[in-house]
């Protein structure tokens, strides 16, 4: 991976005998993070969208479905922001 110019971000795990050092601590708290909000992400438009199939004939109306699912998130965030700012 290195080689190609990429970088691994995988999580570390310690073991009994084997503590994360602080480095590896950091950078579990940094990935961590970033993980998180895309999970909400996804963990809120599963419970909003109830069945997750698309039934639709088509990549371009599965495209157009998952577009509009992403849209009315989108929005609802906003009008989250946008309230809290007040």
């Amino acid at each position: 991976m290195a080689r190609d110019g990429f970088r691994e971000h995988i999580q570390r795990k310690g073991s009994r005998n084997h503590p994360l050092t602080a480095r590896e601590q950091e950078g579990n708290k940094t990935r961590s993070r970033i993980r998180s909000r895309i999970e909400h992400i996804f963990g809120v438009q599963a419970q909003r969208a109830g069945n997750l199939l698309l039934r639709t004939i088509g990549i371009a109306r599965a495209r157009v479905k998952i577009g509009l699912r992403n849209l009315a998130y989108n929005l609802d965030r906003m009008g989250m922001l946008l309230a809290t700012n007040r």
